[in-house]
Formats: structure tokens, sequence, C-alpha cells
């Protein structure tokens, strides 16, 4: 008599690809944003265009797949206005990607977890406990050990964008499980795409500004970002409906990494010894942080 073996662990081996293409994608869309912007695009521009393109192609998305259950009228305002938030998020990335290194930008920007932990815990959203508030401070003491090795060739601006936007971003991941706990995550994302493409048109109808890349190459890097970057929140959906929310989160912290590993060919922005240390302890924190819930 014989057995064959069980399909599982290939099947499960399979469900983690989505996650790792997304985490990927977003690397690679965060190397490629740093080559627009030195095309002679500017912040502004780039959020908008990526905005245009992802709403197109979500809408696409939205109907070619089995239709996802529609938003109450509620909810489709309350996700409209969290997309100023969001444009918040996309034009804060950008703008530190534009000002500081990609990994030093990317990395920073990444304490959004830990800012989400311990504001939902202030406001008794989640639980942090003890052991989750030692793993936080473990995280910011990587991020200040990366920060501090080389403080005078940091841009404290560059900074500053990063951590508002790490900031805009927690915001949406609390007001979402507090408000939108039962909504489509992908309908949410649509109404998030037209709300923040439509703060960022009209900034840039307000300063009369377009200012697109000035090279071919430049071109094919903000055509590539901006569909990237939709692949990667699609490939996001697949992965949470596959693995769930937990797993898929531990699985973008290669987002950062990733980032960071890819910057040192393409654009040659090599971070030195302990700014690697720094941010390996955050990363690891991260990690933990995530794996205490």
């Amino acid at each position: 008599m014989s057995t064959s073996p069980p399909p599982a662990a290939p099947s499960r081996l399979t469900d983690l690809w989505p996650g790792i293409i997304a985490a990927s994608s977003f690397a690679i869309c965060n190397v490629l944003s740093k080559i627009v912007l030195a095309e002679g695009s500017d912040v502004l521009t780039l959020s908008l265009f990526r905005g245009l393109v992802g709403i197109a192609l979500m809408f696409i998305w939205l109907r070619i797949g089995i239709a996802p259950p529609p938003h109450t009228p509620r909810a489709r305002w309350i996700s409209l206005g969290l997309g100023i938030l969001f444009a918040g998020v996309v034009f804060g990335l950008f703008a530190a990607i534009s000002i500081a290194t990609v990994p030093v930008a990317v990395l920073t920007y990444f304490v959004y977890p830990l800012i989400t932990g311990i504001v939902g815990g202030l406001l008794g959203i989640e639980r942090i406990g003890w052991r989750g508030a030692l793993t936080a401070l473990t995280a910011f003491f990587g991020l200040a050990l990366m920060i501090g090795a080389h403080p005078q060739e940091l841009a404290l601006s560059g900074l500053a964008f990063a951590v508002g936007a790490a900031m805009c971003r927690a915001a949406i991941l609390l007001l979402t499980r507090v408000l939108l706990q039962d909504s489509d995550a992908q309908v949410t994302t649509w109404y998030l795409l037209l709300s923040s493409t439509a703060v960022l048109a009209l900034a840039a109808l307000l300063t009369w500004n377009w200012q697109g890349p000035q090279t071919a190459i430049g071109w094919a890097a903000m055509i590539a970002v901006s569909i990237g970057t939709t692949i990667s929140v699609l490939a996001l959906f697949v992965s949470i409906k596959r693995i769930g929310p937990f797993r898929t989160a531990l699985i973008m912290y290669l987002e950062p990494l990733l980032s960071t590993v890819l910057s040192a060919p393409v654009l040659g922005e090599v971070i030195t010894p302990i700014q690697a240390v720094g941010g390996v302890i955050m990363l690891a924190a991260l990690v933990a942080f995530q794996l205490r819930r």
C-alpha cells in the first residue's frame, strides 16, 4: 500500500508569494522613484501621476474580478476622508526619498507599525504589555543608531517627511480598524485613491505645478513606479486573503531590507556598518513587535 505525501507544505509556500511580490515591488518602486526625481521630476508630479495610473488600474481590477461588497454611505465618506491622510503618506514618502537616501527614508518610514501599536495601546484599541513596550524601545534604539551614526550627512527635513508619512499611515490603520472593520479593503483603497489623487490634483492646480522627468529614462521609471505600486497593492490584497493580515505584515518587512540592498548597485547609496547594525536591530524588533500580538 502506497501513500502520497500531502500537498499542504507546497501549498503554504505558494501562498507566501503574493506577499513577497508586494514587498519586492514596493522596494523596487522606492528605488525607481529616486531615479524619477533625479531625472528632473518633482514630488508632487510623481505623486499625482502615480495616483492617476493607480485609479485606472484599480478600476480595471474591480471590474474583472468578483465584485466586492459595496460600502455603506457612512463607510464611503470615511474612506474618502482617509484619502486626505493617504495623500500625506504618498507625498511624504516621496519627499523623504528625494531628500534623504532611500534606505534611511524607507527605514524611518517603517516606524509606522510602532506608532500604530503605541497609539492603539494608549487609546485602548489594542494591548501592548511590557514585552511590546520593550521591543518598541529596541526598535527606536535601532533607528536612533542608524540615524545618529553620521548625523552630518542626514537632511532633517527628509527624516521629518518620513516620520510624517509614517504618522499618516498609522492614523489610517487605526481609523480603519475602528471605523471600517467590516468594510472590504479593496473598496476602501478605491476611495482612498480617488480622494488622495483629487487632493494632489488640487495642489498641482493651486501651485500651477507640473514638472515631469526630463529624460526618457525618467519617464520610464515614473510609469514603472505607478504601475508597480498598484501591482503591490493588489498583491497585498491577495496575500491578506490567503494568509491573513498578520503574516502579511511580517512579510512586508522585506520592503525596507530589499530597498536597502537594491539602493547600493542602482543608486550607489551605501549605508555604513553602524547604520546597517541599527537597521537590523530595528527590523528584528519590528518583527518581534508584530509577533507579540
